[in-house]
This record gives C-alpha cells, sequence and structure tokens, in this order.
C-alpha cells in the first residue's frame, strides 16, 4: 500500500486550520456570552490538567493548592452543576492512584493501617443513612454531590497512606501545606487593612469562579456593619479560615524549634507570625481556643520554649489598645453575652432534640423528617449525631481516639529521638487535636457546604499515619 505523502500533509494542515477556527468560534462565543476569561482559563485549566496528570505528586499539591487558597473556585461551566477545581484535581488524583494499582506500580502493595477499617465502617454508615435519608427528604442534584464530594474526602485518606512512603515526600507535602497557608494567611490580613472598597473589587474579581460578589463578600461580628470586620482571604467564612489556621499554624509551630527545620527558621518566624494574626482577624473564637489548646500540649510535650512565646503572646493581646474589642468579643461567648452565642445555644438544643428521636443512624443529609426541627448545627460532633446518629459520631470517636493513641505508643516508642519526624508529628496531631476543640462550637469538618475542609482534615490524619508508619519502619536517615 501506497501512501502519498503531500496529501497526508494537506490533510493534517487542513485539519490543524479546522481545528484552530473551531476553537477560534468557541473563543470568541465565550468572550461574548460568558466572560472574557473563560478562554484563557480553559486554555490554563488545559495546561495545569496535562501537568497534573504527568504526575500523582503534581495532583497531591493541586489538592494542596486548592484547598486552602481557591477552595470555592469552580468551573464557569454548567453541566447539571458548576464542577470545582478541587473536584477536578481529586478526579485526577484518584484516577492517578487506580492506575498505580491497576498496572502494579505500587511496590508496598495496598496499604490500610489501623485505621483502614474504621474509616471504612464510616463511609458505609455515611451511605447507609444518606440513603435512609432519602426516604422523608427527597435529595437534589446538589446535595447528592456534595454528599459525593465528602465522600471522596474522606477517603483521600487512603491515597495518601499509599502514596506517601518517603521522608522526601512527606517533606515536600508539610511544606507545601505550610506554605499555601502562609499565602492564604498573608492574603487575608492584606484583604483586611486595604481599603473596604478596593477588598470588595480584588474580591468580586473572583467572580468567574463563582465565587460572591458585591458588597456581601465583606463579613462582620454578628453580620453588622458597625462591628469590626472579620478576614476572610479566599475562604469566604470567617469561621472557615479559622479552621484552616488551627491546622497550618499548628503543624508550622513545632519547625520553630526542630533541630532541622523544613524551611529557614527566620521565614519559620515569619509564617507562624503571620497565620496567628490572620486567625485572629478572622474573631474566630473557637478557632483561636483550639489553636491556643493545641500550642499548649505541644509546647507541654516537647518544646517548652513555646510555653513562654504563649504566656508573652497573651500578655500582650490583653494590654494593647486594640485588642480590647476582641477581648470584649471573646468574654462574650463565656458570659453568654452577645447574639451569636444566644443562638448557638438554641441550635444546640434543638439539635439535642432530634437526636433523642432520631439516636442510632440520624436523619441523613437532606433535612429533617420533621416540621418542628431542623438540619444543621454549628457543632461537628452534634452535626454527625444529627446525620449519622451517635453510631457514626462513635465511630468517628473511635477513629480519631485510635489516631491519638498510635501517636502517642510511636512517639515513647521510637518517634521521639528522630529529629525529622518528631516536630512534623507533634504539628500533625496539634494540628488535628486543635480541630477537633474547634469543631465543638463549628461544623465546617464536617460539612456538605465546606468539602475541602473536609479534605485537610483527612489529608492531615493520613499524613500523621503516614508519619507513624515511616518513623517505626523507615530509617531516620532515609530521605529518598
Amino acid at each position: 500500500m501506497q501512501f502519498d505523502l503531500t496529501q497526508d500533509r494537506t490533510r493534517y494542515w487542513m485539519m490543524t486550520i479546522v481545528a484552530g477556527i473551531a476553537l477560534a468560534i468557541a473563543g470568541s462565543a465565550a468572550i461574548a456570552f460568558v466572560h472574557p476569561l473563560v478562554p484563557f482559563a480553559v486554555i490554563v485549566g488545559i495546561v495545569i490538567g496535562a501537568i497534573i496528570l504527568s504526575n500523582i505528586e503534581f495532583g497531591m499539591y493541586a489538592v494542596i493548592a486548592i484547598a486552602v487558597l481557591l477552595p470555592f473556585a469552580a468551573l464557569p461551566l454548567n453541566i447539571g452543576f458548576n464542577p470545582t477545581f478541587l473536584d477536578l484535581a481529586l478526579v485526577a488524583v484518584y484516577a492517578m492512584w487506580f492506575w498505580r494499582v491497576m498496572t502494579r506500580q505500587d511496590e508496598h502493595g495496598f496499604i490500610a493501617t489501623v485505621l483502614g477499617l474504621p474509616i471504612l465502617t464510616f463511609l458505609i454508615l455515611a451511605i447507609f443513612s444518606f440513603i435512609a435519608g432519602t426516604a422523608h427528604a427527597p435529595i437534589t442534584m446538589q446535595v447528592l454531590r456534595q454528599f459525593v464530594e465528602v465522600l471522596a474526602a474522606i477517603a483521600f485518606f487512603f491515597v495518601i497512606v499509599n502514596t506517601v512512603q518517603t521522608r522526601a515526600r512527606l517533606r515536600r507535602y508539610v511544606t507545601a501545606l505550610i506554605l499555601a497557608g502562609f499565602v492564604s494567611a498573608l492574603i487575608g490580613i492584606l484583604l483586611y487593612v486595604l481599603p473596604r472598597d478596593l477588598t470588595i473589587m480584588l474580591l468580586s474579581l473572583l467572580r468567574v469562579f463563582k465565587y460572591p460578589s458585591g458588597d456581601g463578600v465583606l463579613r462582620f461580628i454578628e453580620d453588622d456593619p458597625n462591628n469590626p470586620m472579620r478576614a476572610i482571604s479566599t475562604s469566604i467564612d470567617p469561621n472557615v479560615l479559622g479552621g484552616l489556621m488551627i491546622l497550618v499554624t499548628a503543624l508550622a509551630a513545632p519547625q520553630l524549634f526542630a533541630e532541622k527545620p523544613l524551611l529557614p527558621r527566620q521565614f519559620i518566624v515569619a509564617i507562624v507570625g503571620t497565620m496567628f494574626v490572620c486567625l485572629v482577624l478572622t474573631f474566630s473564637r473557637g478557632a483561636l481556643l483550639g489553636l491556643v489548646l493545641a500550642l499548649t500540649v505541644i509546647a507541654t510535650v516537647r518544646y517548652r520554649p513555646m510555653i513562654a512565646l504563649i504566656l508573652l503572646g497573651a500578655i500582650v493581646f490583653l494590654f494593647l489598645p486594640f485588642t480590647q474589642e476582641y477581648i470584649g468579643h471573646l468574654l462574650d461567648a463565656f458570659t453568654l453575652g452577645d447574639r451569636a452565642t444566644q443562638m448557638r445555644l438554641g441550635e444546640y438544643k434543638d439539635a439535642l432534640i432530634l437526636i433523642s428521636r432520631y439516636p442510632f443512624f440520624g436523619v441523613g443529609f437532606g433535612g429533617s423528617p420533621d416540621i418542628d426541627t431542623y438540619l444543621g448545627v454549628s457543632s461537628v460532633y452534634l452535626l454527625m449525631a444529627e446525620e449519622m446518629g451517635l453510631i457514626g459520631l462513635s465511630v468517628f470517636l473511635i477513629i480519631m481516639g485510635t489516631f491519638f493513641y498510635q501517636t502517642v505508643q510511636a512517639w515513647f516508642t521510637r518517634i521521639a529521638q528522630d529529629k525529622f519526624l518528631a516536630p512534623i508529628l507533634l504539628g500533625i496531631a496539634g494540628a488535628l487535636l486543635g480541630a477537633m476543640i474547634g469543631g465543638l462550637v463549628d461544623h465546617y469538618f464536617f460539612n456538605l457546604k465546606f468539602p475541602h475542609s473536609v479534605v485537610l482534615f483527612w489529608l492531615f490524619v493520613g499524613l500523621g499515619m503516614v508519619t507513624i508508619r515511616l518513623g517505626v519502619f523507615d530509617k531516620p536517615d532515609a530521605l529518598t
């Protein structure tokens, strides 16, 4: 069979020209009818997607960056819903991981860890409660999508423990989390100190990615513009930003005193200071309490000088003129003197009524079956009990109790003497402890509306188990 090279070249160039014309028409239509930035965003997305799919580690970096810096960004493309950047990054990572499993590229086989079975049980209970809840609350496409996102976020634990096999990769992921958290905190502070009109304009630029825009992007104490403004960075909700700052600040803090910090110590000082200031500016009292208690535990276990820093910071904080309003807001929570605290107490009372009626498996994720109750409360534990019952809540507490037991056991058997792993494990455990304390009065770490927070929580759990495993089975100098 003979080939006409001239004819083949002609066909090639004709196809190229046709494809170019089609792309030009599509791009022009997008500019005219959607937004001028859409074609650019699509091109950038294709390039980034190709990079992510070339290496699972790049996919992990994408998940971390999106979950921390652009958690609510979605494609300006409606396919019944707008896929979020986080959805696409998670799909890419899962696809690459499944491909590695199917092609047997993982030398270690499937790793579940001691948490594998209880986490799988938790996922099954969530699915059971979701299906049972459809009997009294029809499920919308949005609720179904958000529920699948939360399942994928929890199952992300298995991706982490199976793909992070070396100290070098653990170092890179922890460093990426710290740096992303620092950028988020810096953005939060800058948007807080800039003139409000400029802050509104800058945040409104994200509307092309389905972020809110206009005056409503700013948040205030008790939603009253006459009260102090609350920092939000790109997290939309100040309490969600506060929860993020718990995780990344507690993770970074032990590096201040580590013998071999992941980053230059002067940089770590600036990072931790920036994160703490950002957390304070969120006016999230639960987040502040969670972080302070987490840092106190970290200091008690290993880094005693941190106690002096905590006390010095508390003294300075108490007597600075511009922090007095913040202190008053903080004290209102303990004296029940503000509307937000009183509303929370009302939510807790209503939640307990709902839980008492459906104690075992909850009411699912769609809504309450009773007209005199509602689904939703500012406490991760009460919300979990509402949706999955006391059985689901108990399994979650067993998971976290087992995690902390494994952490303590590994610490005293080997990791305490490991100069590299010790500060990382303390930071991860402190971050999760702080998140669980903050979860007493907030719900973002188990909420269908905040899948990125769920991703980050289980990412930390996974990294914690990886650190424990490396401490037990790996050599201290195995940084490859």
